[in-house]
């Protein structure tokens, strides 16, 4: 009897620690997961709020597209740029709790909301690709979400610095700034007007230096919360000021993506630069993978490519009508010709 006991004990000890190594699914994380999904559901509602009162408006003034800023007397945009700061806040406490692998990938999430209240609230319809690529990006998340390593023990921002400033990483940021460099004072000149990769090569890689020194940001703030004050280390403010920097120049190379091409296709290729070179980015510093076994990073990888897909497919067909159907590679174009008949 002592002996099955003890048997039991041993599966279920071993049944938990199965299970804690196969999802990673640590309280942080669980704390990482529902800041970052709170997220996407304010950032990916904002857009519709904020759409709505663009519209109401434009309807008794100049609308914004040609100009007018009549939109700063509707309080309907108000609540939508409220509604997205405090998705902008959960995002950036997310960073604190989770890695920046599980927590990045969701942010395709709020693409998902944003497209079904469309369909709701503002009458644009969703077309069945755009649903298909509503589920894939459903899948990838629950995919990474279920294999994500579990966050590293981190005790002060010094011991952020370290991982910093380790030579991986400080190659990697080399690498980054030379490329942003060469990409501001070369390329943009000459083809940032016609090649679509130049602004956003220069969000992308700035983008993912951003990411860690908002994750190492984070933590100073949330240890700083608990009780262990991380204010009087001139690290916290150095990654403070590197994160005002980064995020500036980020919103000033977007605004120009998205002034000069289309928002369709600025959305998920910045998604995808992005969010590759943030997962990089995140793996080289804090060493996610190492916690990982082969198995769980080919997974996630393959939830990741799915996510794509479904970003993808979702902006490339939320354009789509009945009885108007965009350029598309033959093949695709005669599959979407069948689903128009039913």
């Amino acid at each position: 009897m002592a002996a099955e006991t003890s048997t039991s004990a041993a599966a279920g000890s071993g049944g938990g620690s199965w299970v804690e190594s196969y999802t990673g699914m640590s309280t942080d994380n669980i704390k990482g997961l529902v800041l970052a999904l709170s997220s996407s559901v304010f950032i990916g509602t904002s857009f519709i709020v904020k759409k709505k009162g663009l519209r109401k408006a434009g309807a008794s003034g100049v609308r914004a597209g040609v100009g007018g800023y009549s939109y700063l007397y509707e309080p309907l945009w108000w609540a939508g740029m409220i509604t997205m700061i405090v998705g902008e806040v959960a995002n950036f406490a997310a960073y604190a709790f989770a890695p920046a692998i599980l927590v990045t990938p969701l942010g395709a999430l709020s693409i998902i909301i944003s497209a079904v209240l469309a369909d709701i609230m503002l009458k644009e319809k969703l077309h069945i690709f755009g649903i298909l690529g509503c589920v894939l990006c459903v899948v990838g998340s629950t995919t990474i979400v279920l294999h994500a390593p579990q966050e590293r023990e981190i005790e002060s921002v010094a011991e952020v610095w370290d991982l910093a400033t380790e030579p991986a990483f400080i190659f990697y940021a080399i690498i980054v700034l030379a490329a942003t460099f060469v990409l501001i004072f070369r390329y943009i000149p000459q083809y940032g007007q016609t090649h679509i990769m130049v602004y956003i090569g220069v969000c992308s890689l700035v983008g993912s230096l951003s990411v860690m020194s908002v994750k190492a940001l984070g933590i100073a703030l949330k240890l700083t919360f608990s009780g262990i004050n991380q204010l009087i280390y001139p690290q916290t403010w150095l990654f403070a000021i590197i994160v005002v920097a980064c995020i500036l120049t980020q919103m000033n190379y977007l605004n120009k993506a998205l002034d000069t091409f289309n928002t369709a296709v600025v959305s998920p290729i910045y998604y995808t630069m992005f969010t590759s070179l943030t997962i990089l980015a995140s793996v080289i510093m804090f060493k996610d993978w190492d916690r990982q076994n082969p198995t769980q990073i080919v997974t996630e990888m393959c939830g990741f490519v799915t996510i794509l897909s479904g970003t993808f497919l979702l902006h490339k067909t939320k354009d789509m009508v009945d009885g108007m159907v965009p350029l598309l590679p033959s093949g695709l174009h005669i599959v979407t010709s069948i689903f128009g008949n039913f």
